[in-house]
């Protein structure tokens, strides 16, 4: 096999000119990403020879070395772990094919400063490619565990890459960085220095579970002395391992900083921002295990998608047996990240066998208690950093509220919802309760697309018009579990725009006998407009909710809404469409004057359109399209033509 030229696809250009022309002030970090890379290969061969016997693969000594040349000015990181084949290399260096890079790319175009575009890179898996913010050209060889040959990767970030055998690459990989001149007015430091090196290891990758090791270049001097320049200079000496290798999850708490938390968030998150909330958990007794869990400050772009990685990291006594064991967490706390290190399983489990391990289900339900315990303690102490916590992931906790189960009670302690009681304040269930009036039973919502749109639609024009509050409910998930929840803090949960709704005993309403009236005064309408809008509507009644709109459109108690309908549709399930109930406001100037028109007119055709105009701007009003907008459009265009 010779030497092969490819060209990066267009996106990983523009991602690779962002590199060779970063902006980032914190340079740094690509040797934390290399080595999280390395570290992570190291971790895939543990796991590999674990469930594969005849796996020949050298593990005796399992490492990371860095080594330093610089009178080349090269930084090399090399580890002995799983290694790529050939096909691998073309597929994960030369087209990062699966890191959201178009997504990431459109973000960065959105972020307004160097520091926003800095946060955003970690989370979409370009780590490798941050080694072009401090090197010309980068080599990488690397040999797949149990295959014969090795390959060799190189490119100089300028659209193109080449591929070459290598036939005598040790197992594992090795990226060497062919360094650029120091300039430390652009925060760009020289990379040669021993001193450097140690001060970022100890910094991002102390707690590397695989030691780290310097070596001296062939020739050069000892690690651990350097002359004024900062090269290494000296005698030549052995390696000397940089980092403690010390589990942070079993340290007590005074002996670890932030920053070490934080970093090792980072490590199992490949997110650069530091998280928002670190969780502790110790068990001890028959079933021991340690866990060590994060909250991010931001969802990541594809926590909503079928590909979203979940999961936590799985150790038993220190060694890694599985990188995202999903058993662990149920699925309405899938951005919680961390580790969690057990030291009674066995080290050679299958997902299957976590699944219905009475230990893992009983990790599970200890896990979600105590991070829900910590958001509520985060609602209590700091609102603020609670509300932003909300903001980001409410509408994946409300998800948990589908399941049941023993969440279901401290999910609802700790939601939080928009209300019409404050434009800016979120309103929990039990404020709701407590502010709930006299004779009221229910607890009042409402959903839709947006707080805008629930606000004008005329279902809110009586509890307005009374001073009820109602909650404004806009996540999708809310189609749905405000009907399988059913109730909170013994209130029942009631759609203002479902079913008949009494508003009479809650003051202001008009007096039973007064409703009487108008209901005999507009029986002859109703019933020819249900006959007449037979097609559209199972029913029309007068309304109890209308204040100033004509007229409005609700579904039945027991119907499915037309959000909700179109969710099923859309995740491929077939809903018959419900028919919805028209409602017509007695005191609004047209509804009174059609009942008039009615009574007088014998030729009733023209009513008749003002009968499904009416319908259509009902629909219209809360967000709908009429049956027919094309005739819809053509009576509104008559009547307008009527009037000029």
């Amino acid at each position: 096999m010779s030497t092969e030229t490819f060209e990066f696809q267009v996106e990983a250009r523009q991602l690779l000119q962002l590199m060779i022309h970063s902006v980032y002030s914190n340079k740094d970090v690509f040797l934390r990403e290399i080595v999280s890379n390395a570290s992570d290969a190291l971790d895939k061969l543990r796991l590999a020879v674990l469930r594969d016997d005849d796996l020949d693969a050298d593990t005796s000594d399992l490492h990371i070395e860095i080594e330093l040349d610089p009178e080349a000015r090269t930084l090399t990181v090399r580890d002995n772990g799983i290694g790529m084949s050939h096909d691998e290399v073309g597929k994960l260096i030369g087209t990062i094919a699966n890191s959201g890079t178009a997504e990431f790319l459109k973000e960065l175009e959105e972020a307004q400063d160097s520091a926003g575009a800095e946060q955003l890179i970690g989370q979409f898996g370009v780590g490798f490619y941050s080694g072009f913010m401090v090197a010309d050209e980068m080599t990488l060889v690397t040999r797949k565990a149990g295959e014969s040959g090795g390959t060799r990767w190189s490119s100089r970030g300028e659209g193109t890459y080449t591929l070459d055998p290598a036939g005598d690459a040790p197992q594992g990989t090795s990226v060497t960085l062919h360094l650029k001149p120091a300039d430390p007015e652009n925060q760009l430091h020289d990379y040669t220095s021993v001193w450097t090196v140690k001060e970022i290891v100890k910094r991002y990758s102390d707690f590397i579970t695989w030691p780290i090791r310097l070596v001296p270049a062939p020739g050069a001097a000892a690690p651990d002395g350097e002359d004024g320049s900062g090269a290494a200079s000296g005698a030549a000496a052995g390696p000397e391992t940089l980092n403690s290798m010390k589990a942070l999850w079993a340290r007590p708490r005074d002996e670890v900083s932030d920053e070490e938390y934080h970093e090792l968030y980072k490590h199992v998150s490949h997110d650069w921002r530091d998280p928002l909330e670190t969780v502790r958990l110790q068990a001890e007794g028959t079933f021991e295990y340690q866990a060590l869990l994060f909250l991010p400050a931001h969802a990541p772009h594809d926590l909503y998608t079928r590909d979203y990685r979940r999961g936590l990291q799985l150790y038993v006594k220190r060694v890694l047996i599985m990188e995202d064991c999903d058993a662990l967490l149920p699925t309405h706390l899938r951005f919680v990240k961390g580790v969690v290190d057990a030291a009674d399983l066995s080290l050679n489990v299958s997902r299957e066998i976590l699944q219905q391990d009475r230990h893992i289900r009983m990790i599970q339900r200890r896990l979600a208690k105590k991070v829900l315990s910590s958001v509520k303690d985060m609602m209590t102490n700091e609102p603020d950093k609670y509300r932003g916590f909300w903001r980001e992931f409410g509408a994946v906790l409300k998800e948990g509220l589908l399941a049941g189960g023993d969440d279901r009670d401290a999910l609802l302690a700790v939601a939080s919802f928009a209300s019409t009681h404050s434009d800016d304040e979120p309103t929990t269930l039990r404020q709701y309760v407590e502010r709930m009036k006299d004779g009221q039973d229910d607890i009042y919502y409402l959903t839709g697309e947006s707080r805008q749109s629930i606000e004008n639609s005329p279902h809110m024009e009586a509890f307005r018009a009374r001073g009820l509050e109602v909650l404004l409910l806009t996540d999708p998930v809310d189609e749905v579990w405000v009907d399988v929840v059913g109730e909170a803090e013994g209130k029942r949960f009631r759609s203002v725009a479902k079913g008949e709704i009494e508003l009479d005993a809650q003051d202001g309403g008009p007096a039973g006998e007064e409703r009487e009236k108008q209901a005999e005064e507009y029986a002859d309408l109703l019933g020819w407009m249900k006959e007449r809008l037979a097609g559209e509507v199972k029913d029309v009644r007068l309304s109890t909710r209308l204040t100033v709109s004509p007229a409005c459109v609700v579904s039945d108690a027991g119907d499915l809404t037309p959000a909700l309908e179109n969710m099923y549709r859309a995740m491929g399930q077939e809903v018959p469409a419900a028919k919805r109930i028209l409602e017509l406001n007695p005191g609004h100037p047209l509804v009174s004057g059609l009942n008039r028109a009615y009574g007088e007119r014998e030729d009733r055709t023209g009513l008749a359109e003002t009968a499904e105009l009416l319908h259509g701007l009902a629909v219209l009003a809360e967000g709908g399209r009429p049956g027919e907008p094309a005739r819809f459009v053509q009576l509104v265009a008559e009547r307008l033509g009527r009037t000029v």
